[in-house]
């Protein structure tokens, strides 16, 4: 498969008519109920050109995940002192959660498909083991951590979209926080 230039703005904006449709449909129907074929229909785009920029809708779904990652870390090295602090992307995840909370509870809500679930849970990892690995480079097993914390980190995010009243922001990431200070410090030993 041919990789699209990124820069090409006719790229750029065949990516986002296709995310687009996506996200309204996956509102709409749910991330199970929806297929390519509806993706290229709702967006007035071709199969064919879908395949060229994503072998799935899965790759589709991966793509926002990274540009909210890339989002996420410049809107945390823009803000901060230089010096690596864990969890500096917990906020900014938490608050663009809670802003889409009907989107992320048809992405990974309790009656969201496994796949999405998964895809999820798989970012929110990768997140925090970059953080882990940066903060604490030289700590003991940086890679079980990052998969219990993350794990506690997604499923305090997927519980929020469906609990009723909804949490604030600040309290989700002050129980993240809390919770995940004592594995901190056991790593810091």
């Amino acid at each position: 498969m041919k990789i699209p230039n990124m820069t090409d703005r006719r790229v750029r904006r065949t990516r986002r008519l296709l995310r687009d449709a996506l996200l309204e449909l996956v509102l709409q129907r749910g991330w199970d109920d929806v297929s390519v074929s509806d993706i290229c229909e709702h967006a007035e785009v071709g199969r064919s050109t879908f395949y060229t920029h994503f072998a799935h809708k899965e790759a589709l779904l991966l793509s926002g995940f990274d540009d909210l990652r890339e989002h996420l870390r410049a809107a945390t090295s823009s803000t901060g002192n230089g010096r690596s602090a864990p969890f500096s992307f917990l906020r900014g995840l938490i608050e663009h959660v809670q802003e889409n909370r009907r989107l992320f509870r048809a992405i990974v809500g309790k009656h969201a498909g496994q796949l999405a679930q998964k895809n999820f849970r798989q970012f929110v990892f990768g997140l925090v083991r970059e953080d882990l690995a940066a903060a604490l480079p030289d700590a003991g097993d940086i890679e079980a951590a990052s998969r219990y914390i993350s794990g506690g980190i997604s499923e305090l995010l997927i519980w929020s979209v469906d609990v009723r009243p909804a949490r604030e922001s600040t309290d989700l990431e002050s129980s993240c926080l809390q919770l995940t200070k004592p594995i901190l410090a056991t790593l810091r030993r």
